[in-house]
């Protein structure tokens, strides 16, 4: 069979394929009525947030999202003060073990005339820091989520959540970090 003679079989077979109804040509402009993601900041209900079936379209859905997501934001900022007071806990508890064994070498904080540059490695300390920092960037990226479909409300819920939060939990994490 010849290169012709294929090509003209795959160009026979070809529209049998797309006839369900769909108009699968890229020549026209785009159409984003289903959707309705604009691609600039606006208040006009009917973004998808997160999933397909998640797309608030009356105003007490929209409020019910805003108020989801200064929680969420609320959250994040208490997920936050306790990664902060638990690496806190974790070192003083490092050093007061190693006092109480008279070990020679000094832990982390106390590195300057040591050895040992880490703390060493404790399998319940870590794997929860991981677990840890693993929720606390699944929250931050929900959070770039919500704010890239241009919807203001959600943005607003967003950021005032963070610094209601703030003001909640904020003492916590930078008093951990004075302290520590």
């Amino acid at each position: 069979m010849t290169l012709l003679a294929l090509s003209v079989c795959l160009c026979a077979i070809t529209p049998s394929l797309a006839e369900n109804g769909m108009d699968m040509s890229m020549d026209g402009p785009m159409d984003l009525t289903m959707g309705n993601m604009l691609p600039y900041l606006h208040f006009t209900p009917g973004d998808t947030l997160w999933f397909l079936g998640w797309v608030p379209n009356t105003t007490g859905a929209m409020v019910g999202a805003c108020i989801g997501l200064f929680l969420l934001a609320l959250v994040e900022r208490w997920v936050a003060a306790c990664r902060a007071l638990m690496e806190v806990h974790w070192r003083t508890s490092i050093l007061i073990a190693d006092r109480s064994n008279n070990s020679p070498v000094p832990v982390f904080p106390y590195a300057g005339k040591s050895k040992r540059l880490t703390p060493p490695f404790i399998p319940s300390h870590d794997i929860t820091r991981g677990v840890m920092f693993a929720g606390h960037a699944l929250i931050t990226y929900l959070f770039m989520l919500a704010i890239m479909t241009f919807q203001l409300g959600f943005i607003l819920s967003l950021v005032v959540g963070l610094g209601a939060g703030e003001v909640l939990f904020g003492r916590f994490s930078s008093s951990a970090h004075v302290h520590g």
